[in-house]
């Protein structure tokens, strides 16, 4: 009698596994637009009205009505969890400082020799790991406004400041982002969301504040998609989010700053 129940209970089980599996493909299926509705019919590898559909690194193929990667099969099909088929647009404001000691100079690494780079870091709430303070392009937005926005919502906390703490965080925002800048990557983006049919690209830009005084003007606090923010030390030890980390190192090397112990730069593990 025992046997008999436990097989039923088990049968039950199953049988209700099953049907929330089935319920669960279905409800996720309505969430990716489906390329025979008559109401979607994007314009891939052009400018589709305010939303930007071509690729900084040039043409990509269309295979079966929908974008091929150009980077090659990731096992994944379809939109996944990116906003657009096709290329996702996205900018990352890197703003850098020197280290200085308690008097103002700068502080040299003991081996390398070279000064040693700060840059504005955040730690990402969706995953918990530290990255550059950036977000998506909005439509029809330039990437010097996204790059503004998204360095003083993650970083600054704007949206949560008042009109007159904001009309302040503006005024010296425009300070640092109005000065000579160093375009640091742009293109192409290996990040942990990309599919088959929907990647990321970026464009990473460097603002140096040289002085370091117009971000002493600045209260870092985390906001919107940030859950932490510090300045970091900018070295090989570091670990970052998706391809953060190899665009912190080439502004070390553009700004001729330390970043690895070893002599051989071939030996530097990103």
């Amino acid at each position: 009698m025992a046997g008999r129940i436990l097989e039923k209970a088990l049968a039950t089980v199953s049988l209700s596994v099953a049907l929330a599996c089935v319920s669960v493909r279905s409800l996720a299926c309505p969430s990716i637009p489906a390329y025979s509705e008559s109401n979607f019919s994007p314009k891939f590898n052009e400018k589709d009205g305010h939303v930007e559909r071509k690729s900084q690194n040039g043409l990509y193929e269309i295979e079966n009505g929908r974008p091929r990667n150009p980077a090659g099969r990731t096992g994944l099909v379809g939109r996944g969890l990116l906003g657009r088929w096709g290329p996702n647009h996205a900018a990352d404001p890197i703003i850098t400082r020197w280290k200085r000691d308690s008097s103002g100079n700068k502080i040299t690494h003991p081996i390398s020799g070279k000064n040693i780079l700060q840059f504005v870091a955040i730690k990402r709430k969706d995953c918990g790991e530290w990255a550059i303070p950036g977000g998506m392009v909005d439509p029809g937005e330039k990437i010097s406004a996204t790059l503004k926005r998204e360095f003083g919502e993650e970083a600054l906390n704007s949206l949560q400041k008042s009109n007159a703490e904001k009309k302040e965080i503006e005024e010296q925002l425009h300070k640092l982002f109005s000065q000579e800048h160093l375009v640091i990557y742009k293109g192409y983006v290996d990040d942990p969301r990309n599919t088959d049919n929907a990647w990321m690209e970026t464009e990473a830009i460097n603002y140096h504040d040289e002085t370091g005084e117009t971000m002493d003007n600045l209260t870092l606090e985390a906001g919107d998609d940030a859950g932490k923010v510090k300045w970091v030390d900018i070295s090989d030890k570091l670990k970052l989010y998706a391809s953060h980390s190899q665009f912190i190192k080439l502004v070390a090397e553009k700004r001729d700053a330390h970043w690895s112990e070893d002599s051989d730069p071939g030996c530097s593990g990103l």
